[in-house]
């Protein structure tokens, strides 16, 4: 079985183009990041980009490894997604991913579909508000990405074609590593 982990900015494309595989490519499954609750996720995202030495460590990834785990033992499967931000940087799930994939999405692309996404129902104030919050604290988060996690990724997809292009690109890569 082959792990891959797709990784991106908030809003990037990582559950759609996972989501999207998982339902073309047989025997695959995926866990998402976002479904899990860990010990050690920082309360301070702006602080914890500022410590160099603890970045990915404080996270204590036990129950995704666990679910890796026992996703491969199941022997069920040819291919484990990972909807997983961190690509090899967090010691404990490093040595289980056989591939890392970062879909570069443009900031201004990822910021207009989070706005979209998540801010349906949200006033002019509350937009506003939270584009102070990025311009002013947030925005270190997403650059950290691409200073951080980009370079560290086996592959790179250009986040801003379009989607088709973006999965069958990432489906090539699967099928490689």
């Amino acid at each position: 079985m082959k792990i891959i982990a797709i990784g991106a900015v908030t809003a990037g494309g990582k559950t759609t183009v996972v989501n999207a595989i998982k339902d073309r490519l047989p025997r695959t499954t995926s866990l998402h990041f976002d479904d899990y609750s860990f010990d050690g996720e920082p309360d301070d995202f702006t602080k914890w980009v500022s410590k160099a030495e603890e970045f990915y460590n404080v996270w204590d990834l036990s129950p995704l490894k666990a679910d890796v785990e026992r996703i491969i033992n199941s022997g069920g499967y040819d291919y484990l997604l990972l909807d997983y931000p961190f690509a090899y940087q967090n010691k404990m799930m490093k040595d289980y991913l056989d591939c890392c994939i970062f879909i570069d999405t443009p900031l201004d692309i990822a910021m207009a579909r989070r706005v979209l996404r998540d801010m349906k129902e949200a006033s002019a104030d509350e937009i506003r508000n939270e584009m102070n919050t990025y311009l002013n604290a947030a925005r270190v988060c997403y650059v950290q990405m691409l200073t951080e996690i980009l370079p560290n990724s086996d592959y790179v997809i250009d986040g801003a074609n379009d989607l088709e292009t973006i999965i069958n690109e990432a489906m090539e890569i699967m099928l490689r590593c």
